[in-house]
């Protein structure tokens, strides 16, 4: 890929059923009935939107690998992977102590899964399977950006993936709407930081490279939403 991907073919994905949204959010109810239901109406409405779940999966091999989820905030990931059969180990870090705590609570009836705070500039934990990182590069300045993707690539082991979502530097209303989005989620409290920096594709296409890693088609990974999402595959 040549400079910013314009006409992308978007991925063909889906979120999740109403039923199968309904099912993971029921972990996130409130211990007491008139307890905070943000997380339960913000989950329900977050698989069942974004189709970021089926389109990540599509291209995350069943084999077995562990997975680094950076950047996973509330851990729907997690919950996603067990509704439909996968069983690899999941580690999910966030450096958001209060959303790993109620990942924690939600997950608590999830196998081999692991949440932790932790802030993804530090040094990553050890791993070697697959790492997704999904919607996490634009809260980070350039140079943040470009080493938190020579610690995910090493963490890839041969076979593995790292799975890429995240918004473009296209400059359309896409890339405004999205701007717009990740600075009001800021200002509202749901994001511990501002948006900061929207990666450049063919930086990021030649850092994965240049770690190893055979980078496939970026492709649009937004469905209904009004948001720039884009889809990086690379594997070693």
């Amino acid at each position: 890929m040549d400079g910013t991907p314009r006409n992308g073919t978007p991925l063909h994905c889906s979120p999740l059923d109403a039923a199968q949204a309904r099912a993971i959010a029921e972990a996130f109810r409130p211990a007491q009935a008139w307890g905070n239901r943000r997380d339960y109406y913000y989950t329900r409405g977050k698989l069942g939107s974004d189709p970021l779940y089926d389109g990540v999966l599509q291209h995350l091999p069943d084999d077995g690998q562990p997975l680094l989820d950076l950047g996973c905030g509330l851990g729907l990931f997690a919950h996603v992977l067990r509704q439909r059969g996968r069983h690899a180990p999941y580690l999910g870090v966030d450096v958001d102590a209060g959303k790993i705590a109620r990942a924690q609570r939600a997950g608590t009836g999830l196998a081999d899964v692991q949440f932790d705070c932790l802030d993804v500039q530090a040094p990553l934990p050890a791993h070697h399977g697959h790492v997704l990182l999904l919607d996490v590069l634009q809260y980070l300045d350039a140079q943040p950006q470009l080493a938190l993707l020579k610690a995910a690539s090493a963490r890839v082991a041969p076979g593995g993936r790292l799975l890429l979502r995240t918004p473009l530097a296209t400059g359309d209303q896409r890339d405004r709407t999205t701007r717009v989005a990740d600075r009001l989620a800021w200002l509202v409290g749901w994001m511990g930081t501002r948006p900061r920096h929207y990666p450049d594709p063919a930086q990021l296409r030649a850092t994965l490279v240049t770690c190893g890693l055979q980078v496939g088609q970026v492709r649009p990974l937004h469905g209904r939403t009004p948001f720039n999402s884009w889809l990086l595959v690379a594997q070693r």
